[in-house]
């Protein structure tokens, strides 16, 4: 039995002939055809799903953590399954930036997907390297900043765990691209709020979230973690409360974009994270159950806002989240006062000097 409830909302009764509603998003200049992006790390370089799903029919696709050089990532066992989710302990290895530039970027230009790169560094000045070298290159829409990622000893928790720390990465990354800059937050924090507001203050464009939780697995035979490095990191529908959670208090919190993801399953997850006040949701562990699982969750997206009467994903975007919906009046009514004071200026300047 669908998740998705198929009746108008209080108020809004969905005539008949409704025409179909416009799933396209624009979060941090980036125009999307709807508001379902492949999560990075679990989608590879996009190759890796290509004849299991139709890329151009992702709102974006987020490619694997890519570093300056190659990284070999941790020793196994790197994986577990766990109650209603996994850990993994990858440690971010990848074939480093060249690779991406030689043999990848140009077979992903040709899917007719935006592509955001997941960028990831051991020092601010990695970071901001990766910044200026991917500047201008041809297929990709935006950046992705993996300050949060706590499967690396060096560079992703210690960044995305202090507010300071991940504004100064942040900037570095600001002066070096002009390239919309998203900020991944880790949930590893007592207040996510306070390094969302600092990254932003920093220059990022939007922030997405959570990253995984920090968890462990102990094989109670050999009395000996799981996980090669003891912990990893948990998701799936496991973490999707409190994901839920953090985007709801972020979207309060910031004046941009804010990109939830964290256990997302179907459709009606989906919806939960725009009402909360995500303007795009990214699926991520999902896919390694169902390939085809982002694609669905588009379709089921739709289908909620026919069945009651929204028309476009921003008219949901908040709806849950009585903070967010104040916040955007507040910028709104500046935003017209702005406009209200820059056509008083005008006739001011237009008029007759007598």
């Amino acid at each position: 039995m669908s998740r998705i409830a198929s009746g108008p909302g209080p108020g809004r009764a969905s005539p008949p002939g409704r025409r179909e509603p416009d799933l396209s998003v624009v979060v941090a200049g980036v125009r999307m055809r709807n508001p379902v992006m492949a999560a990075s790390g679990t989608f590879g370089y996009g190759r890796e799903y290509a004849g299991l799903v139709d890329l151009g029919r992702l709102g974006a696709l987020v490619v694997k953590g890519t570093s300056l050089e190659p990284w070999p990532g941790n020793p196994p066992p790197r994986t577990v399954e766990t109650p209603a989710g996994m850990l993994n302990s990858i440690g971010l290895e990848n074939p480093g930036l060249d690779h991406l530039l030689r043999e990848d970027l140009p077979w992903l230009r040709a899917q007719g997907v935006p592509v955001v790169v997941n960028v990831v560094g051991r020092t601010a000045r990695e970071y901001a390297e990766m910044a200026r070298r991917l500047d201008g290159v041809p297929g990709v829409a935006a950046l992705e900043a993996n300050i949060s990622c706590p499967n690396v000893e060096e560079g992703g928790l210690a960044f995305g765990a202090d507010p300071d720390e991940a504004a100064a990465l942040v900037e570095g990354m600001r002066r070096a691209t002009s390239l919309p800059l998203i900020v991944k937050l880790t949930p590893n924090v007592t207040d996510i709020t306070a390094v969302a507001r600092r990254v932003v203050e920093a220059g990022a464009d939007a922030v997405s979230l959570i990253n995984t939780l920090v968890g462990m697995a102990i094989d109670v035979e050999t009395r000996r973690p799981v996980l090669a490095r003891g912990t990893g990191g948990l998701s799936g529908p496991a973490i999707r409360p409190v994901a839920l959670a953090m985007v709801y208090r972020v979207a309060q919190a910031v004046e941009v974009p804010v990109i939830g993801m964290g256990g997302i399953w179907d459709g009606r997850d989906a919806v939960e994270f725009i009402l909360a006040g995500a303007s795009a949701v990214a699926v991520g562990t999902a896919t390694f159950v169902d390939p085809g699982r982002p694609l669905r969750i588009v379709e089921e997206i739709a289908a909620y806002m026919s069945g009651h009467g929204y028309e476009r994903v921003e008219d949901m975007v908040g709806l849950a989240n009585p903070g967010f919906a104040r916040r955007r009046a507040r910028r709104v009514g500046a935003e017209r006062a702005e406009r209200r004071k820059e056509r008083g200026s005008e006739e001011i300047e237009g008029g007759d000097d007598r």
